[in-house]
């Protein structure tokens, strides 16, 4: 880990519109996450928690404050740049996978290049087989993802949330729909990511992976608490 703070939210709002009136999803929420930092992120349903990573992925705005990832402010982008930034800055790895079944495994890894416009044609083959090869999947490169067992579909779609080398990759609990077995598998790779300096953050409600993340934050009732140092995303103790 170093210096450089990949995730930055200063004092960030998000208020909703409700039956009863407005809803405060986030109360001043302050977070950094620094350059090859492995960052789990908790809290129940409605706590805040999916805001807070729309935040970050820049799917939503905040009300107020600021939002900065590896260095760009988001909230100076429109949404033609937003979807331009989220393909090449951030990379996401769902719960189901969300790989494309009338696609091969290979063809869904080199998709985000070719729809980011990054890396030369001839290049994109290679490098998702290079990627495929790195999750231990290169001889299932030419089936269609239907064809795999679930640990192998988690394992092709990290493969996919690196195949434009995003300085944040992102993880929306995505052991949760595996068995124990095959999450174990998927989590190890998360760890070799961050080993090779990778910045993860990893939303989970699994108790037992989240106690083998070096730094936990949990959202509760829009307040953000960080494990990692004692102290709430509103500075206080």
């Amino acid at each position: 880990m170093n210096g450089n703070a990949i995730v930055d939210l200063q004092e960030v709002n998000k208020t909703f519109d409700g039956p009863a009136g407005p809803i405060e999803a986030l109360k001043k929420v302050t977070l950094k996450v620094y350059a090859g930092e492995f960052v789990g992120v908790r809290g129940p349903s409605g706590s805040g928690k999916s805001t807070l990573i729309n935040m970050i992925t820049g799917i939503d705005r905040p009300t107020r404050g600021d939002v900065f990832v590896a260095g760009t402010r988001l909230n100076d982008l429109d949404e033609n740049q937003l979807a331009r930034w989220r393909g090449k800055g951030v990379g996401v790895i769902f719960q189901f996978f969300q790989l494309l079944p009338t696609l091969t495994v290979l063809e869904n890894i080199i998709l985000p290049m070719e729809c980011s416009r990054v890396w030369k044609p001839r290049e994109r083959a290679e490098r998702a087989m290079q990627l495929l090869d790195h999750v231990g999947l290169a001889d299932q490169a030419h089936k269609l993802p239907n064809t795999l067992s679930g640990g192998q579909q988690q394992r092709a779609a990290i493969a996919r949330a690196l195949a434009n080398d995003p300085a944040l990759v992102m993880g929306d609990e995505p052991t949760g729909n595996l068995d124990s077995k095959s999450a174990d598998k998927v989590f190890y790779l998360f760890e070799d990511l961050v080993k090779d300096g990778k910045t993860f953050m990893m939303v989970t409600h699994d108790l037992g992976l989240a106690g083998r993340i070096p730094r936990v934050v949990e959202v509760l009732d829009g307040d953000l608490f960080d494990n990692g140092n004692g102290h709430n995303g509103n500075g206080h103790k």
